[in-house]
């Protein structure tokens, strides 16, 4: 009892001067503080980078390689201000930096490879996982051939290595420079495509390719002089990136009806047509760069046509139409590609057995023939054939079988050029992928919506769409483990942990949260229509039922609305360009979030995986360094000089050290009025608004509990007496508070923006036995997990945070934990059952709590 009496009679003492081992605060604050304005860099660069693919934005490859680059910086100025703030703790984040930086870097670097090969290629060897050595045409050719066994004319390639020896040969890689081309400067690239061109044309093909394609031309003539007299040829284009996802359709020269001997000639002439003024822009447009631009060539032999022209395996404007469109003209197929005549037009069902549903054959006056000498003539069409159909009708459903075959190899609906010789035999000279028209008109918004109740009509759009479902609201992640197939997601804020469930959420609605936040960049990354800031989703929507989210024009309704789904669902062709493809697959190495759960054993440098798992392992480790300087040895020895006391009309002695613009006065002692810290400001006006309890009515056992806990805790006489301090700034806060016997720690820092806010709140200890002070932490977290605290309560310490809510809502949190600082203060003593802990809640709750706190 002597001890107990000494301890009350003991007068408080100043705090005494510190510097925490040569690290002052303030340097400390600033390493803080430069590290989230790099965290906001991040993620404002990486939700760009994801809202880009959208499809609704055009960019080149000059944007993704800046980004790049300023993620690279801002990602490793992350680190290295983490490791100063924690004085070393984490030298593995270097090291998953430089792993993931790699990745991305190898990604940026990647360019076409092309394989060392023989100069000329038969078509009897090429299939079509030869592309980079015989381009795509060339490929899909040997594919037919040899694959399908689908007829096709005799052939072979020069290839790709030949055309990177010839480049090389003449050293045109440094004398065509493509990258400073502005393609809307069509002066200037017109310019550029005639000095490239000339320069192909005035360069020598070295010796030994030059004895390659006349040892290759000389094989094939032997092939196929049993069906010509004096064999000729087609030299045809076959880039590496043509008649692909791209079909790079009559960018190129074709030459028809080539001897021998011009053959070499030729060859230069369809190599110099990769620099053609509309080839250039088709490139630079489409997101491929200079080193993309390699040409392979084909050397096809020449069918004199009764016949040719294109079809189609599908309809390519309307893919729920079920037909094949075959097109057709006499004579060569030239014109029926550049539309120099109106071609016949069959539509042919693609469901057996096989029907014409429409043929169309206007009169055809001329076509195209081959020159007896070399090239090509125009003559006229015999007149007893000019309105003739250019094909049977036998001959239109053979045709069609060919197109079904040809789709089903490639598994896609493909466009296929055709030739008809004078014997009636078809051959196949060209397939690639058919570009089909899926995108369907959107109608108006406001005719598809009448008569259907708007719930909520406000909110930021994270991710574009429109989905539909039950409303499911997730508060804890139990709720998630319960979360059903196609509901819509509904919470009060945001959180990592909903892409457990993002698979099975049709569309996310939060009260709070901001779209460069982690949850927003996943619900981008999962596609995921999402509306984050609506404000009033929990209080305005009702648990299970259907609700259609328009994430689009930023509206809620009620029900579900098919035609507004449906609507919705876009295409945008960009999505298949090469720069959209590039961008795609280099954020696959720095959007994706692991590490999620802080808790996780795996929440550690080495599971880093991307940028983002980065920043968000820095960003977490960081906010907990803040935390710890609370729990420094030296606090104790603050300097007088930097110590100031607050002179506060509430039982707490208070000290504070101002890092950055928390106070305005230099004097030692300032009132409240001249706190200029936003945090602190708002704990201290919540405090002094509050009537602080006197001591609470105990009874005997309560205060025996105190002397026998006391007496217990070697520390208990120091945590009585020891003085109240905070670290300051204008937006930052660690306030360490101590009443009587228990520790709580308040820190926050509260800005503009909502990526860096947050409020931490660390409760321990007491006076009492251990029961009733695990009752008073009970009552704490009970009460914070009404206004969207994550508590986490382990006997008589509490842990809570709240995270990325704006400025008002933050200040409101921090006048909530005032409020329990002052209410709380001792009632330890008192909660000797677990129906005193309930009854004070409700004490608490009716004169505290208002719907403002939410």
């Amino acid at each position: 009892m002597r001890r107990l009496l000494n301890i009350f009679r003991r007068k408080v003492v100043a705090p005494k001067p510190v510097q925490e081992e040569g690290r002052p605060f303030k340097e400390r604050y600033v390493y803080f503080k430069r590290l989230l304005s790099e965290n906001n860099t991040v993620l404002e660069i990486m939700a760009d980078m994801e809202e880009k693919l959208s499809g609704e934005y055009i960019f080149d490859m000059n944007y993704v390689r800046t980004s790049c680059s300023k993620l690279v910086d801002s990602v490793q100025n992350i680190i290295v201000n983490l490791d100063k703030l924690s004085k070393g703790k984490y030298p593995n984040l270097y090291f998953a930096f430089a792993k993931i930086n790699s990745k991305i870097e190898a990604t940026l670097t990647n360019k076409t490879e092309i394989p060392v090969t023989d100069f000329t290629i038969p078509f009897d060897s090429v299939t079509k996982d030869m592309v980079n050595s015989v381009g795509g045409k060339n490929a899909n050719l040997g594919e037919i051939k040899n694959k399908i066994g689908l007829p096709v004319p005799e052939g072979f390639c020069i290839t790709a290595y030949a055309f990177k020896k010839f480049i090389e040969f003449n050293d045109l890689k440094n004398k065509i420079i493509l990258s400073s081309v502005d393609i809307v400067d069509m002066e200037g690239l017109n310019r550029i495509s005639r000095e490239a061109r000339d320069l192909i044309m005035n360069s020598q093909i070295p010796p030994d390719i030059e004895s390659s394609i006349s040892n290759a031309f000389s094989e094939l003539s032997r092939k196929i002089s049993s069906r010509a007299g004096s064999p000729t040829a087609s030299v045809r284009s076959s880039a590496i990136h043509e008649d692909a996802k791209f079909t790079f359709a009559g960018q190129y020269k074709t030459a028809l009806n080539v001897k021998a001997d011009n053959v070499i000639e030729n060859y230069k002439r369809v190599i110099s047509s990769l620099f053609n003024t509309r080839a250039i822009f088709y490139y630079k447009s489409k997101g491929f760069e200079e080193e993309d631009m390699v040409m392979a060539v084909g050397v096809v032999e020449m069918i004199d046509a009764k016949a040719s022209g294109v079809m189609y395996s599908s309809d390519p404007t309307d893919a729920e139409k079920n037909d094949i469109i075959i097109n057709a003209v006499w004579g060569l197929g030239k014109y029926a590609v550049d539309g120099t005549v109106a071609p016949n037009v069959y539509i042919v069902s693609r469901d057996e057995p096989r029907t014409i549903l429409e043929k169309t054959t206007p009169v055809q006056e001329v076509m195209l023939k081959c020159n007896p000498k070399e090239d090509v003539v125009e003559v006229e069409v015999p007149e007893e054939i000019r309105a003739a159909s250019c094909l049977t009708d036998d001959q239109i459903k053979f045709l069609a079988d060919y197109a079904l075959v040809l789709e089903k190899h490639y598994n896609i609906p493909q466009d296929i050029e055709w030739v008809l010789d004078e014997k009636n035999k078809f051959f196949i000279l060209q397939t690639r992928p058919l570009r089909i028209l899926k995108e369907k008109p959107v109608k108006n918004i406001q005719a598809i919506t009448d008569g259907y109740k708007i719930l909520i009509n406000k909110g930021q759009i994270a991710c574009k769409g429109v989905g539909a479902g039950k409303v499911f609201f997730v508060k804890n992640d139990e709720d998630l483990q319960k979360f059903p197939e196609g509901a819509v997601l509904v919470a009060k804020h945001t959180s990592p942990k909903f892409v457990k469930v993002m698979n099975k959420a049709s569309a996310i609605v939060a009260d709070v949260g901001g779209i460069t936040g982690h949850m927003a960049s996943l619900s981008r990354e999962y596609n995921v229509p999402t509306l984050l800031d609506t404000q009033v989703a929990m209080k305005t929507l009702e648990a299970g039922k259907e609700i259609t989210v328009d994430a689009i024009n930023g509206n809620i309704y009620e029900g579900r609305i098919e035609e507004l789904i449906e609507a919705g669902k876009r295409e945008n062709p960009f999505k298949d360009t090469a720069v959209f493809k590039f961008l795609r697959a280099l954020l696959n190495n720095i959007v994706p979030l692991k590490l999620i759960d802080p808790e996780d054993e795996k929440f550690s440098p080495d599971y880093c995986e991307t940028f983002h798992d980065i920043t968000r392992f820095a960003h977490e480790v960081a906010m907990k360094e803040m935390f710890q300087i609370a729990d420094s040895p030296n606090i104790p020895n603050i300097r007088k000089r930097e110590a100031v006391k607050i002179e506060v009309k509430i039982p707490l002695e208070i000290y504070v050290i101002d890092l950055d613009g928390g106070i305005k006065s230099d004097s030692k002692k300032i009132t409240p009025d001249q706190i200029l810290s936003i945090p602190m400001n708002a704990l201290l006006q919540g405090m002094m608004a509050m009537e602080w309890p006197g001591p609470p009515p105990i009874n005997v056992k309560g205060f025996f509990s105190v002397i026998a806990s006391t007496t217990m805790q070697p520390h208990s006489e120091k945590l009585l007496w020891e003085p109240s301090f905070a670290i300051i700034s204008r937006e930052y806060m660690n306030f360490n508070i101590r009443l009587g016997y228990h520790i709580q720690t308040v820190e926050a820092f509260v800005g503009d923006n909502i990526n860096d806010n947050y409020v931490r709140f660390l409760f321990k200890g007491g006076g009492a036995s251990i029961d009733r002070r695990a009752r008073r932490t009970r009552l704490i977290k009970e009460i914070l997990e009404l206004t969207d605290f994550d508590v986490k309560r382990t006997g008589d310490v509490l842990d809570a945070r709240v995270t990325k809510y704006d400025k008002s809502n933050l200040l409101k949190k921090l006048g909530i934990l005032a409020r329990l600082t002052a209410y709380t203060k001792q009632l330890d003593m008192t909660l000797f059952n677990d129906a005193m802990v309930d009854w004070y809640i409700k004490e608490f709750l009716s004169k505290y709590y208002t719907e403002d706190w939410e």
